[in-house]
Formats: structure tokens, sequence, C-alpha cells
């Protein structure tokens, strides 16, 4: 059978997601195992401009190689001279900002959650060079299980050869004080947003807050802020050592993982070190694919030779069901995708609008 559109043999596409600049995201469901996946069609003739293009294929690119439990999977990318679709994880549950909007502050106990998956992400991120620049509770989404995932690779960058990145980007209320003052900076701007976001779950609000541009950024370059009194000592203890003004002496990710309150109830799957533990591909996960129809013989080539097409979706999607099945089977992935790096071209992030605080 003759498809028109390319996406329309293997997915139905469904009602419309959201609405972008120059794309649209749309839930769409898998003909073949009724798994549903999210789509961005980003459409060709909005993104003419090149920094509009480079923004986009920085996006996809940093997409496709980030392969982490708590970072959004892109799935496969289907291309044709009018649209981009991009599959991937479909977030049932929404975003963090919405979820914190409703319970209006969290528990330490659950809020001590979701920061241990954000900080797991983002270290995964970092060790592998890319730093996001825009972190913030509405790029944080939630699964139907209540697990945590990073998105929107939109602004983000790689570091190559540890050259510090200039351009100014990101939602000013999450910005680190060496961004707003136009310095050099490095990964330690995603650590500062971190502290930003542990901050919002644990008191239903920013630290840093003033619809005056200008004074907001005074107060951040300044590091004022007030904690409120129902914090624990440690919960305090450790935003005061992220949100450090001078970030060569705010905390790393190592400290973080080292402070007693965050590895209180870390689970185990958050201790691995992908680079030493890569499973191996496994045969009764590729028997699974094969009785969906895939041919086996491809769906080992399209592994090994590191493609992200529909039958290494597949084999990842079988592969899911236990938290540490996830975990392996995307351990997996990434010792392919961590190859392709080294090909990345260094891009200049596009400047864009900064949001509020707390406001969609």
């Amino acid at each position: 059978m003759e498809y028109a559109n390319p996406l329309e043999r293997n997915y139905i596409v469904g009602e419309v997601l959201g609405i972008g600049t120059f794309a649209k995201v749309k839930i769409a469901q898998h003909v073949r195992t009724g798994q549903n996946v999210a789509v961005k069609i980003i459409n060709r003739t909005m993104m003419r401009s090149p920094t509009n293009q480079e923004k986009v294929r920085r996006e996809i690119k940093i997409g496709q190689l980030c392969v982490h439990p708590h970072v959004i999977r892109v799935y496969e990318v289907i291309e044709t001279p009018t649209n981009i679709y991009v599959i991937m994880e479909h977030m049932m549950k929404g975003e963090l900002f919405d979820y914190i909007t409703e319970k209006k502050r969290l528990q330490e106990d659950e809020a001590r959650h979701y920061f241990q998956q954000i900080i797991a992400g983002v270290e995964y991120c970092h060790r592998n060079n890319v730093v996001h620049r825009d972190l913030k509770l509405e790029n944080l989404l939630l699964d139907e299980k209540g697990n945590v995932k990073i998105a929107d690779f939109g602004l983000s960058n790689i570091m190559k050869d540890g050259n510090l990145l200039r351009t100014a980007c990101g939602s000013p209320n999450y910005a680190a004080p060496e961004i707003i003052s136009a310095q050099p900076y490095g990964p330690e701007v995603d650590i500062w947003s971190c502290g930003i976001i542990l901050y919002a779950l644990l008191c239903g609000a920013l630290p840093f807050d003033d619809t005056n541009i200008p004074f907001l950024f005074k107060k951040i370059k300044a590091g004022r802020y007030s904690l409120p009194d129902q914090l624990s000592a440690g919960a305090c203890d450790l935003i005061k050592r992220i949100l450090v003004v001078d970030p060569t002496r705010r905390l790393t990710i190592h400290g973080i993982r080292q402070h007693p309150w965050f590895i209180l109830n870390l689970p185990p799957c958050l201790t691995l070190n992908a680079a030493q533990h890569v499973p191996r591909i496994d045969d009764e996960i590729i028997e699974q694919v094969v009785v969906l129809g895939f041919d086996r013989g491809q769906l080992i080539h399209s592994l090994q030779s590191n493609l992200q097409n529909d039958v290494c979706y597949h084999y990842l999607l079988s592969a899911i069901g236990s938290p540490v099945e996830q975990c392996n089977c995307l351990l997996l992935f990434y010792a392919f995708f961590m190859a392709r790096l080294d090909f990345i071209t260094m891009f200049t992030c596009e400047k864009r609008p900064m949001t509020g605080p707390l406001v969609k």
C-alpha cells in the first residue's frame, strides 16, 4: 500500500497536544504495538532562517543521543521534503509545573524522589558534554508511573574540549548569575537551575521572583532569597550549597550525590554507572520483536549499526518492564549511541524571550 505521508505507514495520528512557533505535537499510536507516542511535526517552511534550522537540528541530534531513563527518548525521526517528524516518548501526566501548581508544594520525601531522578538525568547529560541551559519545571515531564524526565533540548549545546559557552538563554527565574552577567559559563548553570527546581518543589514558589527583570537579576546576582521555616535542616543546607553565586564554589553533581539529604532512600537503579554496566543484546527481547513481524536480521543489523529506526524502537519498547529492566535496556542504547557524540558540531544557540516564574 502506498502512503502519501510516511508517518501513516506505522502510526495512527491523533489529536494535537501542543503548538509551537514552527512545530506542533500530536499524540499517535503505533499500528503494530498500540504504544502511544508523541509526534513533533516540524514544518520546514516555517524554519527557513539558519538560526531556526540550527536550533531544530541541534535539538534532534541531542535528543537522539541522550538515552537515559530520566531523559525524554527520541524513538525515530522521519524526514520528508515538507516536514520532519520526531517520534518521542509520550508523557501521560504532563508537566511537573502543573503538578506542583495543583499540590502547592511537595513533602520532602516526594520532592527528593523527583530531585534524585532529575539529578541522574542531568548527570548523564553532563557526562556526555551536553548542557541543557533551560532546566525548569515546564521542561520536566511525568510519565504514568510518576517518574520525571528531562525534555526540550532546544536551547541545549555541547561543550567540546573544555570550551565555555557564551550565549545568554533560558528562563530568567532559573538563570544562573554567570549567564545574566554575560560571563562565559559551563555545566554549572544547570546545577543552579536544579537548585531553583528543588526550592520550587519544596516551597511551591521560586526563590528569585520579581516582575521587573532588572530587579530580578539584581536579586539573582546577589543571591538574595529566603527559606521557609518548614524545611528540614538538610533540605536548607542542600539548597544553600547549590544556590551559590560563584560557580567555582557551587556544589557539583558529585557533591549533590554525596549530600545526606539527597542519598536518603536513593533507588539502586539511580546509583548505576552507565559506563560500567553495558548489557548485551537480549535474544529473548529480539524474539519478542520478531513476533510482531519484524525481520530478525534487520533488527540485529540496526542495533549493531547504531541506527534509530522502527525496528530499534520496538526493541526498546519490548525491553521496558521493571525500572531495572528499563535502565538496562537504555544503557544498551547508551553504549551504541555514545560513539556518535564526536560527530556533533558545536552550535550557536538562538536567543529567545524569557518567561516569568510559574506563569504559562
